[in-house]
């Protein structure tokens, strides 16, 4: 354990921000699952509004710093092409 003052309150600093990070981060794959399930349903309607919750969580995430923004990129064009595929009707 810490002995020095400094080093106390670098140990506290930690857990608060540890904490803070996990809620982040759970949150975010929280609505991921949310829009992965909504896009196995199919429910157009409700699609778009997760979409738009989802990217909104996303671009917080690379704000607060839990996400890379090139992660964060990456994770909107992917989903971004799935709605696309699941509202558009299929070709046969």
């Amino acid at each position: 354990m810490a002995n020095h003052v400094s080093s106390l309150k670098r140990a506290r600093q930690t857990e608060t921000k540890t904490a803070a990070n996990r809620a982040n981060k759970s949150k975010l794959r929280g609505t991921l699952r949310t829009l992965r399930e909504a896009i196995v349903e199919g429910d157009k309607k409700a699609l778009a509004a997760t979409y738009s919750a989802t990217v909104s969580v996303l671009d917080k995430s690379v704000q607060k710093g839990v996400l890379h923004k090139n992660t964060a990129s990456r994770y909107k064009a992917r989903l971004n092409a799935r709605v696309k595929a699941a509202i558009s009707p299929k070709a046969a």
